[in-house]
């Protein structure tokens, strides 16, 4: 059942903030789709960052997990699933979220598995953070939800989430945005060594594949995710209350083993749940994709370097397009806020 937190949902696009955006800034007229009868819009002068919470969370139980999210804009909206990565939380998208809302979209974003107060419902469920699972979360959060169908996007763990979804259940996605394009995880592949350049950006993996890995991680879990921050993003400055309000995701008392499973069974160090063989061995083929779709690339990002997308064109059967950002790293949405909304807004009509 859902709930929330102590009081009615804030909106964050509230009377007062549409008073001083129509008096004081710009804004530019977005349509959504050619159905819809009339355009909707967005503040197209958003200062990035100038949100910092959002309003209570909601909190619901959806298959495995009691997930906590949060939520923003009309209920009868188009709805909008954001999905983030690691290390990072739901506020990656706090301003991606205003931009939308008021744009008339249903907005939902959840903490994933192991991240801030998102808890399992039972001590007894596995710890298990492998790519199959991650996406029946979102599955299930949908089905408590009631939505059929959702325009998914995310970075990170997130893109890859929504890769899963559209390519498993494609009924369920209306339309992706996919930070770094095509996400899937194939074991077999992921044992071939890659060049060492490329190797030395993934030394966490080697690092979290060890004993020592796991407790130095638990024991450092701010100051590693600060560096992961500041690799990922070389360019961007982030200050230390835009860090602090995602690290306190971080101490959920499931993150170290949902994060440290995730990665060593990326390296086929730690195994899988065999229930969930069937559809591993189906993402293994490397299923395409047909939902409509815009793939993005920062092209400040520090793990995976920004490209023209060519590279996995194959894996999307249906309409695509792709961007790359002037200035983002890799936690794209919270660095550049206004493109990825665009972005959503503009696959919509696809």
């Amino acid at each position: 059942m859902s709930d929330e937190v102590n009081m009615p949902r804030r909106r964050f696009f509230g009377a007062a903030a549409m008073t001083v955006a129509a008096g004081q800034i710009g804004f530019a007229a977005i349509s959504r789709a050619e159905t819809t009868s009339q355009g909707l819009i967005v503040p197209a002068s958003l200062s990035p960052r100038s949100h910092t919470s959002f309003g209570p969370l909601k909190h619901i139980e959806a298959g495995l997990l009691n997930v906590a999210y949060a939520e923003d804009g009309p209920s009868d909206g188009p709805p909008v699933l954001l999905l983030h990565g690691w290390p990072y939380d739901v506020h990656s998208f706090v301003d991606v979220t205003l931009l939308l809302a008021s744009a008339g979209y249903r907005v939902i974003v959840p903490h994933l598995r192991g991240h801030g107060p998102t808890r399992f419902l039972s001590a007894e469920s596995a710890r298990n953070a492998q790519q199959s699972v991650v996406a029946l979360d979102v599955v299930a959060l949908m089905d408590a939800l009631k939505i059929e169908k959702a325009i998914i996007a995310g970075f990170d763990w997130g893109a890859r989430t929504a890769n899963i979804v559209a390519a498993l259940w494609p009924e369920r996605c209306k339309a992706m945005v996919s930070v770094n394009g095509y996400l899937i995880n194939n074991l077999e592949r992921n044992k071939l060594p890659l060049p060492p350049k490329a190797e030395h950006g993934w030394w966490y993996q080697y690092y979290f594949a060890t004993e020592r890995g796991r407790a130095g991680y638990d024991a450092n879990r701010r100051e590693f995710a600060k560096l992961i921050w500041k690799y990922n993003s070389p360019n961007w400055h982030f200050d230390e209350t835009t860090f602090d309000r995602s690290a306190a995701s971080f101490d959920n008392p499931d993150y170290i083993s949902i994060v440290i499973h995730n990665y060593r069974w990326r390296l086929s160090l730690a195994p899988g749940e065999p229930k969930y063989d069937d559809l591993e061995a189906r993402l293994a083929a490397g299923p395409t994709i047909d939902v409509p779709t815009i793939t993005v690339d920062g092209d400040s990002d520090g793990v995976v370097p920004a490209s023209d997308g060519t590279s996995y064109a194959k894996k999307f059967t249906g309409k695509r397009t792709h961007r790359v950002i002037a200035g983002a790293g890799h936690n794209l949405p919270l660095e550049a806020p206004h493109e990825f909304a665009r972005a959503i807004v503009d696959v919509d009509t696809y």
